[in-house]
């Protein structure tokens, strides 16, 4: 197919804050050395920020070094953190746990409480004033490489194809964006960055990325008597068993708002446990719902975060470009924060690629930047937190003990490392584990999927092919249902997979409601035979999160 092309400098696929730094530290050094350089950047949101979410304490430590000045600048960012509290919950009470006794990881003080898409929003308006072009509704859909095997830019996807694979009457092809270093920003579970860890090896000597999925809640609470701006509350605990790794965040903002969220690892065993269900039972708690009472909800949405920390990083750099942010893994569980770390990723990568232009350099290996990231106290910060997952596979109690004295025995620098294992193969058999019996929704507190993915304001056109691919389309039956009870029923926050009968035989089959889907990637990492490659849909199309 003939498509049209452009060319860049450098080409950034991926408008959160790792991206949209990279892009903005580029034309700030072209700037600085009088040396300008064309940069792109892409995003399939329909807007820049749009399918941004995240529960965020924010640490301004790498904001500050892009941009001294990001107060004068008006950045949203204002609600300054100014309470924390560490409760484990039972079925009916909620304990307090001692900040004396909690690792510095735990401690929020400088830090402050965001809107992560208002940020990234923010970010994409300094990056246009920069000079960068940037281009939101275009999702990359395939990497394209050179004839020496570098990869040399990306084509977007095709629009106005219909559910068949033939071109609509509306059909426009995607095009050839080219550039001499294409950084992949695309967040979780990158689709591109997947593709690219498999062609390269760059997973060759690291562990498996490990996930939880996160899901979050916006609601507004006014006149509520506990609303306190800048209170940050943690729990661990009910509703979740000990064997499983979880948690929540209620982070009070100011306008009477609060975020809400809940995280719960994707190594958990038992196929009946539904992260969505056990988000909204959570709610229910004395503790919490006090917090709630009177309020409304205003905004749900849902995503996977990579959990796994350094031993868990793919190799950075390939012949053409680098992996940045959370599409390689760059997130500190300990401390359920990753926008500094993505925007510091971006910074490191742009100084890289910066230098190779200059250099007349293009498409070979950045090797600067993986050398500069162990340089740098990003690599400090990570290194110092890379237990936390492993040991919190033990169970709650053993791991919260273990990584305690990792902390304050070792200060983060014992002489060992853990291990991280894949998630995908810890579902044990249905026949071998109890079923889970939620509560029904009560529209007030607790609610359904449906009625959770109308307020993400997720949009796809019905008549296109699938996004949610299915490489043996029998072992939704043969496996996922047979053995495991089809567990993407319940792990899917957006209610995008059922098991339905078909004609007279009744004959099971599973439906995609594609059109749900909220881009959380959960299907791609937690399916038991690794069958649901989630690839991107029509740019602009998914969730449009309103300041998540």
């Amino acid at each position: 197919m003939e498509r049209e092309s452009m060319e860049f400098d450098v080409l950034i696929v991926g408008g959160g804050p790792s991206g949209l730094a990279a892009a903005i530290k580029l034309k700030q050094l072209a700037s600085e050395r009088n040396h300008d350089i064309s940069v792109c950047l892409i995003d399939k949101g329909a807007e820049i920020g749009a399918h941004i979410l995240a529960g965020t304490v924010f640490d301004p430590k790498s904001l500050t070094e892009l941009f001294p000045d990001w107060k004068e600048r008006g950045a949203p960012i204002k609600t300054n953190a100014v309470e924390d509290r560490v409760l484990y919950l039972t079925a009916t009470k909620a304990y307090a746990f001692p900040l004396a006794v909690m690792p510095d990881c735990f401690n929020n003080h400088g830090n402050y409480i965001v809107r992560l898409g208002e940020v990234a929003k923010w970010l994409g308006e300094q990056a246009e004033a920069l000079g960068v072009e940037v281009y939101p509704g275009f999702a990359g859909a395939d990497v394209l490489y050179d004839e020496n095997g570098a990869v040399r830019g990306i084509v977007t996807g095709d629009m106005g194809v219909l559910h068949d694979g033939s071109p609509g009457p509306n059909f426009q092809p995607g095009m050839e964006l080219l550039a001499k270093y294409t950084l992949f920003a695309e967040g979780c579970r990158g689709h591109l960055g997947k593709r690219l860890e498999a062609k390269y090896n760059l997973r060759e000597g690291a562990d498996p990325q490990v996930f939880g999925l996160g899901i979050k809640e916006l609601w507004e609470v006014p006149g509520n008597p506990h609303h306190k701006p800048g209170l940050i509350i943690h729990t661990t605990g009910w509703p979740l068993t000990n064997d499983v790794y979880g948690g929540s965040f209620l982070y009070h903002l100011d306008d009477n708002l609060i975020q809400v969220g809940y995280v719960v690892g994707l190594n958990y065993s038992n196929p009946f446990l539904s992260p969505f269900e056990e988000m909204q039972r959570y709610k229910t708690h004395p503790e919490i719902r006090k917090f709630l009472e009177g309020g409304k909800r205003l905004a749900y949405g849902a995503r996977a975060i990579a959990t796994g920390n350094l031993q868990s990083l793919p190799r950075l750099v390939f012949p053409g470009g680098a992996l940045i942010g959370d599409d390689a893994g760059f997130l500190n569980a300990a401390r359920i924060k990753g926008a500094h770390a993505a925007i510091k990723s971006g910074m490191l990568v742009a100084e890289a690629a910066f230098d190779a232009l200059v250099a007349g350099r293009q498409r070979d290996t950045l090797t600067a930047f993986p050398i500069a990231f162990r340089e740098s106290w990003l690599y400090t910060e990570l290194h110092k937190t890379r237990n936390f997952k492993p040991f919190m596979k033990k169970t709650f109690w053993l791991g919260s003990v273990l990584f305690g004295m990792d902390q304050k025995l070792f200060f983060g620098k014992a002489p060992w490392t853990l291990h991280n294992h894949s998630d995908h193969d810890k579902l044990k058999p249905a026949a071998e584990c109890q079923k889970i019996d939620y509560p029904k929704p009560d529209g007030v507190l607790t609610f359904d999927r449906l009625s959770s993915v109308y307020l993400s304001n997720a949009n796809h056109e019905e008549d296109q092919p699938c996004h949610l691919q299915l490489k043996d389309p029998n072992l939704a039956i043969s496996v996922n249902l047979e053995i495991y009870d089809s567990p993407e029923q319940r792990y899917c926050p957006a209610g995008v997979y059922e098991i339905v009968n078909d004609g007279e035989n009744g004959k099971p089959r599973l439906q995609i409601n594609a059109a749900n889907c909220l881009h959380c990637k959960t299907c791609d990492i937690k399916d038991p035979t690794q069958n649901i490659d989630w690839v991107t849909p029509q740019g602009g199309e998914g969730p449009i999160y309103q300041g998540m």
